[in-house]
Order: structure tokens, then sequence, then C-alpha cells
């Protein structure tokens, strides 16, 4: 989730269940897993005791110092269970997250939405939503694929660079689609 003052609100029935964190590996041999987190961090998994529909039961988490998490299933005993996890994305009901606020979106709002200019130009579609640091990035895939060069494109997630979106589209600045 995050917030941008003056960006409108996407549907939010857009997608029925949001991706939090994706499991990486395993850690240890006490069936405890890695994972990337995907949204706000570590403390918007906390707010969760099972994950994908009651099929894992989070029993610990912790950070691992390095911008992840490390974690424990009750349903995962031991590494052997662990590694068999790794690839899973670990996903809530939309309907227990916390209500969006004015201008804030949850990230899998905005990816498959088509992206176009202001000027009403077709760029592509949105595949992902990135943060680095600063704000989030939306990589857009161009369509149709160039033969040669950049076949996406990132655009902060700016006023000055996102116009706005709804639930089909997303308008960025002509300046920005020219990367």
């Amino acid at each position: 989730m995050t917030k941008d003052t003056d960006a409108p609100a996407a549907n939010p029935a857009r997608s029925a269940m949001v991706e939090l964190a994706a499991i990486t590996g395993a850690h240890g041999v006490a069936g405890e897993v890695r994972l990337k987190l995907l949204g706000e961090g570590i403390d918007a998994l906390r707010q969760h005791d099972h994950f994908n529909g009651g099929a894992l039961t989070l029993t610990k988490l912790r950070p691992d110092n390095k911008g992840g998490a490390i974690a424990r299933f009750a349903e995962c005993r031991d590494r052997t269970a662990a590694e068999k996890l790794r690839g899973t994305v670990l996903t809530v009901p939309r309907q227990q997250l916390p209500e969006l606020g004015e201008g804030e979106y949850y990230h899998a709002d905005l990816i498959g939405l088509t992206a176009e200019t202001d000027k009403g130009r077709r760029v592509g579609a949105v595949i992902a939503v990135h943060n680095f640091g600063a704000t989030d990035i939306v990589e857009i895939a161009l369509d149709p694929p160039p033969a040669k060069g950049m076949k996406a494109i990132m655009v902060p997630v700016t006023r000055q660079a996102v116009i706005g979106w709804d639930d089909t589209r997303l308008v960025i600045c002509e300046d920005f689609a020219d990367q």
C-alpha cells in the first residue's frame, strides 16, 4: 500500500486476493522459511495469522535484517517441507486489509492496467510495481515491444509522471513514455 495524496483511488474490488510476501527458500533445519516482502513490510504480515485461504498458519515471524523476514508456519515442520514451499506467494483476502485512505492504493490495483499517455497514446500494460526506497515505480511492458532496445519502461508514481488511474487504465505524462 502506498500513499500519494493527489492520486485517485483505484477500484477496491479489482483483486479478491492481495499478495503480501513470497517464500524464497528454507532457513535452517527446523522448517523456517525466508520471505521476500511485497507489501508494507513485516508489520503488514503480523496483522494476519492465516495465508492462502487458511493453508498456511503463521506461528512465528521476525525480520531477517536484510529487508525480508523469516517465518515459521504450523504446517511446515522441517527443512524438506520448507524447501517445497519455495515460490509460494502468501495471499490474504482483500477484505482483511485496512481500508484505503484518500489517494492510497494497493500495488495489485495497478498491475494489469493498460498504460496510456495524457495525449491518448497507448503505451502498454503495467506488469509490476517496485519500490527501491524513494517512491513506487510502475514497470510498463511496451506494446508493441520494439525490435531493438528496452521492452519496458519504469515510471515513478509521482504527480508529475502518473496523472491518474481508474479501473482499466493508468495515465502517464507523455514525457515519461519516451524514455
